[in-house]
C-alpha cells in the first residue's frame, strides 16, 4: 500500500538526488543560456524556471503514476547550446527554438511515428553527436589550468579526489571548491544580490526556420536520445512499467510552459532515476516514488534561490565556470564515446558525426550538430546498404 506521508528514507534520497542533479550541472545551464545571448536577469530566470519546471513535473508525474519518475533539465541539451552560435534574433530566437523542441517532444509522445523516428536514430550516431558537443567543453578545464592555474587546479583536483570516494559527490565538491575560490578572490565585491529571490523574466519568443532547425531540432534529438528514452529504460530495468508516450508528452509540455521564462528543456532523468528506483531509495518498490517526489520538492527550493546562485557565479572568472562545466561533463563524454564506438561496423559514421559536430562549423545558418548528424547518417545508410 502507498501512504500519504513520505518515508524518511525517501526524503533523504530526494535531497541527495536534488543536490546531485542541480549542483552537478547548473554551471552548464548558465553557460548554455549565456551562449544564447541571455542577460544576467534572463539567465537567472532560466535557471529558476528550469529547476521549478523539473521539480513540479517530478512531483505531479510521480504522484499521478505512483512511479519513481525523476525529471531533469537536459544537461546534454544545454551543453549543445553552450557550443552553438546564438540566433540572429538574440535570446528571443533561442526561446522560440526551445518551444519548438518542447512541441516536438509533445508530438513524439502523442504521435507514435515521430516517437519511433526519434528512437530509430542509431544510438551510435546520437552518442557521437553528444560526444562532439561535449569535447570542446571538456577541454576548457585543462586550458584554464594553464591560464589560471591557482583557480582551476584546486577545482580539478577536488573533483578528482572526491570522485575516488564517490562519483556522485565529485562535482558538488568541485562546486564548493570553486565557491571558496570566488570568495577569496572577490575582495570587497558584494557576492550576494540585495534580493535573494526575484520574479522570473518573461521573454517573448521569436520564431525562425534557421533557429528551429539549427537549435530546436538538435535540442529535441539529443534530449530524446540521451535523456528521455534512457530514462524510461532505467525505470524498466528496476521492474517499473511506465508508459513512454505519456511521459514524453508531459515533460514536453513542461518544457513549453517554462520556455518563455528561459528554461531550455525539461526531460526524464536517467542517473537520478536510478537513484530513485533502486532498493537504496526504499526497500518497498511501491514506496520509491516518494524519492522522486521529494527530489522535485528540493529542486523547486533550489530554483527559488537561483538569482543568488547566478549572482555568485557572475563574480567567477569565466574560465573557472568553464572548468566546473568541463569536469562535470567528462564522465558523460566518456560514456558517450564508449556508446558511439561500441559497434565496429558503425564507427566510421560515428567518428564522422563526432568530428564534424566538434568542429563548431555553421553553414547556411545550421550548426555543427545538424551537419554532423546528417553526414554521419548518410555514411551510416551507405555503409549498411553496401554490406
Amino acid at each position: 500500500m502507498t501512504r500519504a506521508i513520505p518515508p524518511m528514507q525517501t526524503v533523504s534520497t530526494g535531497l541527495v538526488v536534488a543536490i546531485v542533479g542541480f549542483f552537478s550541472s547548473f554551471p552548464i545551464v548558465l553557460q548554455g543560456l549565456n551562449a544564447m545571448g541571455a542577460s544576467a536577469q534572463e539567465a537567472a530566470s532560466g535557471l529558476m524556471s528550469a529547476a521549478i519546471a523539473m521539480g513540479l513535473a517530478a512531483i505531479v508525474l510521480s504522484l499521478l503514476h505512483k512511479l519513481p519518475i525523476s525529471v531533469a533539465w537536459s544537461t546534454p541539451g544545454v551543453a549543445l547550446l553552450a557550443v552553438s552560435a546564438a540566433p540572429v534574433e538574440g535570446f528571443s530566437g533561442a526561446i522560440g527554438a526551445f518551444l519548438c523542441a518542447g512541441a516536438l517532444t509533445v508530438l513524439a509522445g502523442l504521435w507514435k511515428p515521430l516517437g519511433r523516428l526519434a528512437a530509430a536514430i542509431p544510438i551510435t550516431l546520437a552518442q557521437a553527436m553528444l560526444a562532439g558537443v561535449l569535447l570542446p567543453l571538456c577541454l576548457v578545464p585543462f586550458k584554464a589550468a594553464v591560464e589560471i592555474p591557482w583557480q582551476a587546479l584546486p577545482v580539478i583536483l577536488t573533483w578528482f579526489v572526491a570522485g575516488r570516494f564517490n562519483r556522485l559527490v565529485a562535482v558538488p565538491a568541485a562546486v564548493v571548491a570553486a565557491a571558496i575560490i570566488v570568495s577569496l578572490n572577490a575582495g570587497d565585491a558584494q557576492l550576494m544580490p540585495d534580493r535573494l529571490i526575484a520574479a522570473p523574466v518573461w521573454t517573448m519568443p521569436t520564431f525562425s526556420v534557421a533557429s528551429a532547425i539549427g537549435i530546436g531540432v538538435p535540442l529535441f534529438i539529443v534530449t530524446m536520445a540521451t535523456q528521455n528514452i534512457p530514462g524510461v529504460a532505467v525505470m524498466r530495468s528496476f521492474g517499473f512499467d511506465p508508459v513512454p508516450g505519456r511521459l514524453f508528452s508531459s515533460v514536453g509540455g513542461a518544457s513549453m510552459l517554462s520556455a518563455p521564462f528561459g528554461a531550455p528543456a525539461t526531460c526524464l532523468a536517467a542517473i537520478t532515476a536510478a537513484m530513485c528506483s533502486n532498493e537504496d531509495s526504499h526497500p518497498d518498490p511501491a514506496q520509491r516514488y516518494w524519492s522522486a517526489v521529494m527530489g522535485g520538492v528540493f529542486y523547486c527550493l533550489f530554483g527559488v534561490f537561483a538569482v543568488a546562485i547566478t549572482s555568485f557565479a557572475a563574480h567567477a572568472n569565466p574560465l573557472l565556470m568553464g572548468t566546473l562545466a568541463g569536469v562535470a561533463l567528462i564522465g558523460v563524454m566518456a560514456n558517450s564515446l564508449h556508446a558511439a564506438l561500441d559497434v565496429p561496423a558503425e564507427r566510421e559514421a560515428a567518428i564522422l558525426t563526432l568530428v564534424i559536430t566538434a568542429s563548431g562549423i555553421t553553414v547556411f545558418g545550421l550548426g555543427a550538430a545538424v551537419w554532423g548528424l546528417l553526414a554521419g547518417g548518410i555514411v551510416y545508410v551507405v555503409t549498411n546498404k553496401v554490406r
